[in-house]
C-alpha cells in the first residue's frame, strides 16, 4: 500500500529532527511487544510535556543517521497472548489511547509508523505504570518526580480547543471549510486583501495552526466556530452540532412539528438558528396606555444567553452528544452534555467557569453572549420583567439542562416554583445592592398588594426552607438577602 502525502511529508521531516528529540524514537525491527508499550507510554507524556499533539515511533529507520533501511515488522499480524497485538496493547494503556500504526511504501523501503496522541487527561500508563523519555532511556516516571510535575503542569491546562479536527489541509481546502468570511466580520477585523493576511489572523486566533509539508491543521475551535459544514469534519465535531425540535404538545411522545439540525458552526450559525427559534415561537399581546404591543412567548436575551451558555459550557469529551434545544408547548428545555462546575443555585451570582476558555472568550469577543458573570443575571432579571414563572437550572446525569416555562399566573405556579422565584429574586435585587421585600416580591409575582399577606407567606416558607435571611436580624422588615450573603 502508497502512504498517503502527509505521511510521506511527515516521515521526511522526523528524519531531519535531531537525535535528542524526545518525542520520536527510530527502531530497524524489534518488536518486543513490552518494549512498545513502554514507549507508547513513554513518548505519549514526553510529547505532552513537549507540546506536541503526537508522538512517533517508526521502524525501518536507522537510529543514528535517520536512513530509511526498511523493516520486516507486521503489527497487523503479530500476536500476543493469543490476541491481536494492537487489542492487547490498547488494553494495557490508561487511559485509552488512540493510536495507529501506518505501513508506508517508502522509496527506500518498507516503513512502520506508530502515530501516539500526547496525553491529555492524566500521564499515559502501561500495564498500570506511567514512563517517560531521558535521552536514550525510558525509566519510570515515578522515578523522576520533577518531570512528573511538569508534566501534571502541562495536562491541567490542556484544552480540547487545540485538538486538530482536519489535518494537512491545502490553503484552499482551509478557506473552503472555514467560513473565513463571517470570522472577519465577526471579530470586526477588515478583510485582507491576500491569502497570507487570511491565514495570518486565522493561526493568530488558533483556528488554524502549521502543519508538515506546509499545510495546515484546523482546530477544534476551528471547527466548531466556523465550519461551513460541520458534518465534513469528524465525529468529534460534527456529532456536537446543534439541534433544535419543537412538539406540537407537551411530551417528547407528541408529534414532532419543527425541526433544525445546524450544518454550521457555532459562530458562523448563530443568528440563523436564534432568528430560525423566535420565528416559531408564539407572541403574548400587551396593552399599554395607547395601543397593543406583541411580545415574544420569551424575552430574547434568555433564549440567546441560555443557547450561548450550553453552548460554551458543554464538556465536548462526551463523545456522540451535542447541544439540543427543545421546544414544547408549555416550556423549553436546552440541555449541553456534562454537569456543571457550578453548582446550579449559584449560576445567578458566580462567575462561570468553563471547560473552554477558549471558544468561551472568543464568542464573547463576537459579542455573541454577555460578558463573563452577567449573562444568567439578565435572564432572570427579563423573565421578572415578562412576569413568568422562574426558569429552572438541573445538573442531571453527564448533563446540565436550563428550562424556560411559558406564562402562569401566581395562582398556577407551584410551591417549588414560588419559592424558586423568591430566591432568584432575592439574587437580584442583593446584587443591585437592593433587598428584596414583600412588595418587590408581590410586583415580580404579580400579586395585588391586597393580597400581600400571600406573598408573606412564600417568603416565610423561602426563610424556612433556609433561601434567604432577613438582611437585618434585628430588623426583618428591612428586607431580604439570600442565605449566603
Amino acid at each position: 500500500m502508497s502512504a498517503d502525502p502527509r505521511t510521506l511529508a511527515l516521515i521526511e521531516e522526523l528524519r531531519g529532527l535531531p537525535d535528542e528529540t524526545q518525542w520520536v524514537e527510530f527502531k530497524h525491527n524489534n518488536e518486543d511487544p513490552e518494549m512498545i508499550g513502554k514507549y507508547v507510554s513513554a513518548l505519549s507524556n514526553a510529547a505532552r510535556l513537549h507540546d506536541q499533539h503526537f508522538a512517533y515511533l517508526v521502524w525501518g529507520i536507522e537510529d543514528g543517521s535517520h536512513a530509511p533501511i526498511g523493516s520486516d515488522f507486521s503489527p497487523a499480524s503479530k500476536k500476543v497472548k493469543g490476541q491481536p497485538f494492537e487489542f492487547w496493547l490498547a488494553k494495557n494503556l490508561r487511559p485509552s489511547v488512540s493510536f495507529e500504526f501506518k505501513q508506508v511504501d517508502h522509496p527506500e523501503g518498507r516503513l512502520i509508523l506508530l502515530e501516539i496522541p500526547a496525553a491529555t487527561s492524566s500521564p499515559v500508563e502501561f500495564e498500570k505504570t506511567a514512563y517517560i523519555r531521558i535521552g536514550s532511556a525510558t525509566p519510570k516516571l515515578s522515578d523522576f518526580p520533577e518531570r512528573l510535575r511538569a508534566l501534571w503542569s502541562k495536562l491541567q491546562p490542556y484544552a480540547w480547543e487545540s485538538g486538530v479536527a482536519a489535518q494537512f489541509q491545502t490553503g484552499d481546502e482551509v478557506l473552503t471549510k472555514i467560513d473565513y468570511v463571517s470570522y472577519f466580520e465577526l471579530t470586526q477585523k477588515p478583510l485582507p486583501d491576500n491569502r497570507n493576511g487570511i491565514f495570518e489572523r486565522l493561526e493568530a486566533d488558533q483556528i488554524i495552526v502549521k502543519d508538515v509539508g506546509k499545510r495546515w491543521n484546523i482546530t477544534h475551535l476551528g471547527a466548531i466556530l466556523f465550519a461551513q459544514d460541520i458534518h465534513a469534519f469528524n465525529s468529534a465535531i460534527n456529532r456536537k452540532a446543534v439541534r433544535f425540535v419543537a412538539y406540537k404538545g407537551k411530551s417528547r411522545a407528541d408529534q414532532v412539528i419543527h425541526r433544525f439540525d445546524s450544518g454550521r458552526g457555532y459562530a458562523n450559525g448563530f443568528k440563523t438558528l436564534i432568528d430560525y427559534i423566535h420565528g416559531l415561537l408564539p407572541k403574548n399581546e400587551h396593552i399599554g396606555k395607547a395601543f397593543r404591543k406583541e411580545t415574544p412567548l420569551y424575552p430574547a436575551i434568555a433564549i440567546r444567553e441560555l443557547i450561548a451558555n450550553a453552548l460554551i459550557h458543554q464538556d465536548m469529551t462526551i463523545r456522540g452528544a451535542g447541544p439540543l434545544i427543545e421546544l414544547f408547548a408549555d416550556r423549553m428545555e436546552i440541555t449541553n452534555p456534562g454537569i456543571p462546575l457550578v453548582r446550579v443555585e449559584r449560576f445567578i451570582d458566580t462567575p462561570p467557569r468553563s471547560r473552554n476558555e477558549a471558544l468561551a472568550a472568543l464568542m464573547r469577543r463576537m459579542r455573541l453572549c454577555e460578558e463573563q458573570g452577567t449573562g444568567i443575571d439578565k435572564v432572570i432579571i427579563n423573565i421578572e420583567l415578562y412576569h413568568l414563572p422562574p426558569p429552572d437550572f438541573r445538573a442531571e446525569e453527564e448533563a446540565t439542562r436550563a428550562f424556560l416555562f411559558a406564562p402562569r399566573s401566581f395562582a398556577e405556579m407551584t410551591s417549588e416554583e414560588r419559592l424558586r422565584a423568591c430566591y432568584q429574586h432575592s439574587v437580584i435585587r442583593y446584587l443591585s445592592q437592593d433587598p428584596m421585600k414583600n412588595a418587590t416580591l408581590c410586583e415580580r409575582l404579580g400579586i395585588e398588594q391586597h393580597n400581600r399577606a400571600q406573598a408573606s407567606k412564600v417568603i416565610k416558607s423561602a426563610l424556612n426552607q433556609g433561601l434567604i435571611k432577613p438582611q437585618n436580624q434585628e430588623n426583618p422588615r428591612a428586607g431580604y438577602v439570600p442565605i449566603w450573603a
